[in-house]
């Protein structure tokens, strides 16, 4: 089963390493999709189906964590799995994104790191 990913980040260049670790983690994907910030993200969403989400939290006009507030206020996506990649170091900012269903990767990341949190979420495995 091949996974559609949606990449939400600010930085092109950070949505460019996070999709090119998806690559390398050998993971079967799909489709890729990407957005520049939550609000694109959700329109994202509504516009394809996605299996997964990998979002960073800080972002202008709407950040990680307001994306993923309104991922789990929606019934289609209450229980799609979210992702959220950052550089965030507040404990009780973690524990919130955690509490709210998503799982937590700090960047820097490595593909063997991806792919184990994506097993879990997904049970999607390498492809042979």
């Amino acid at each position: 089963m091949a996974l559609n990913v949606l990449v939400v980040d600010d930085s092109a260049v950070a949505r460019s390493m996070m999709i090119r670790t998806l690559r390398m983690s050998g993971l079967p994907l799909g489709e890729v999709f990407q957005a520049g910030n939550g609000q694109e993200g959700l329109a994202a969403l509504e516009q394809n189906w996605v299996d997964l989400v990998l979002v960073d939290i800080n972002m202008p006009i709407m950040d990680g964590e307001q994306m993923l507030s309104a991922v789990r206020n929606n019934p289609l996506w209450k229980d799609l799995p979210v992702i959220v990649v950052s550089t965030e170091g507040s404990q009780t900012r973690i524990e919130r994104l955690r509490s709210e269903g998503a799982s937590f990767v700090h960047k820097p990341f490595t593909p063997e790191i991806v792919s184990s949190i994506v097993l879990e979420l997904t049970g999607v495995a390498h492809e042979q």
